[in-house]
């Protein structure tokens, strides 16, 4: 029999945090990305900062998880539309916030089906 691979849903949440934080070191580092898409962009990564330290905590209820992963899917909607539409972003700007959007809604989906 080959090894079964398990993937926890607090393995899933680091993942999605991780491309968060690259979306924000990026878009930091993008020069001509506007001052309010660096800021929505930071947001993100806060909110996201603080679902993993609440969802770490052990003690988090399947609501308290729920409206977590709903706020930080919300913020990364608000990343992704504020890069689409910054005309000075770098293209691995848009594609690291897009990557961390992507990340978040995928992870809401899969918990959804757990």
């Amino acid at each position: 029999m080959g090894a079964t691979t398990v993937v926890t849903t607090r393995e899933r949440l680091e993942d999605v945090a991780g491309r968060i934080r690259r979306a924000v070191e990026i878009t930091e580092g993008d020069q001509g990305a506007s001052p309010v898409l660096v800021a929505v962009v930071a947001e993100l990564g806060r909110k996201s900062a603080k679902a993993l330290e609440s969802l770490s905590a052990g003690d988090a209820t399947a609501t308290t998880a729920r409206e977590c992963v709903v706020e930080v899917e919300q913020a990364a909607d608000s990343a992704k539309t504020g890069a689409e539409a910054d005309t000075g972003a770098s293209d691995a700007t848009r594609e690291a916030v897009s990557d961390a959007h992507l990340a978040i809604c995928l992870f809401k989906a899969q918990t959804n089906q757990d």
